[in-house]
């Protein structure tokens, strides 16, 4: 991380005060409409090397992304990463599975710190150029300043960006930091058990419906899915 990504915020600016403030300009701005009848959505992951069981089974499950997506119209996916030594690496926008597989099954895991800021400012510059609907990200800690973090993920609100952020385990500061991330967005934050391949299928199914055709797809989507897709969609404002 550069040193002005380990500055603290100036007073007056941590979650507790920019967060409320971004949150009620969220709630009067509209969301974006689809881009070409097609929700886009950005599906992150952190890559370093502790993550390379949840990569793999990721690739196994995307599909679901597709097969969900594809019942509303159909969506645009983006892979985004980072991994090792401030490796930042972003795929061309994809249409099916088989693609994003080539994608993803190409990538080696290695060990660094989080680049999470670098997601979030990818999807403004992504968002600002085209809408996006809705930004995946799973990882399982925070090594990064959740002040700045914060910043970023009101300015993603405020375009209409909903995040949602998975993860994995029960890290305390990573807990704090990813449902602050998604109230700021108006998106959800929910803890999986990589145990359980059927939640990590289901969460991605769900935002993908979501992406594609709104609440109403997504909690269409939900029924009859694990609990854990009930808990996403009962965070969405």
């Amino acid at each position: 991380m550069s040193k002005s990504e380990n500055k603290p915020l100036a007073s007056g600016r941590g979650p507790n005060s920019a967060v409320d403030a971004f949150l009620r300009q969220v709630a009067v701005t509209p969301a974006p409409g689809k881009s070409g009848g097609r929700g886009r959505l950005i599906f992150s992951m952190d890559a370093t090397a502790s993550r390379e069981p949840t990569w793999d089974q990721a690739c196994q499950l995307q599909g679901e992304m597709f097969d969900a997506a594809d019942q509303t119209g159909g969506i645009a996916v983006q892979l985004a990463y980072y991994r090792g030594f401030r490796e930042f690496h972003v795929s061309p926008w994809v249409r099916n599975s088989q693609a994003l597989v080539g994608e993803m099954t190409n990538v080696v895991c290695r060990g660094g710190h989080t680049q999470i800021g670098k997601i979030l400012r990818h999807t403004l510059t992504e968002a600002r150029a085209d809408p996006v609907a809705a930004l995946v990200f799973v990882g399982d800690s925070v090594e990064e300043n959740p002040d700045q973090l914060c910043e970023l993920a009101g300015e993603l609100g405020l375009l209409g960006v909903r995040a949602f952020m998975f993860l994995e385990g029960a890290d305390p500061a990573a807990t704090a930091t990813f449902k602050e991330i998604a109230r700021l967005t108006g998106g959800a934050s929910v803890p999986f058990d990589t145990s359980s391949a059927d939640q990590l299928r289901a969460l991605l199914g769900a935002v993908a419906a979501y992406a594609a055709g709104g609440r109403a797809a997504l909690e269409q989507y939900g029924r009859g899915k694990p609990d854990v897709v009930m808990r996403l969609t009962h965070q969405l404002k």
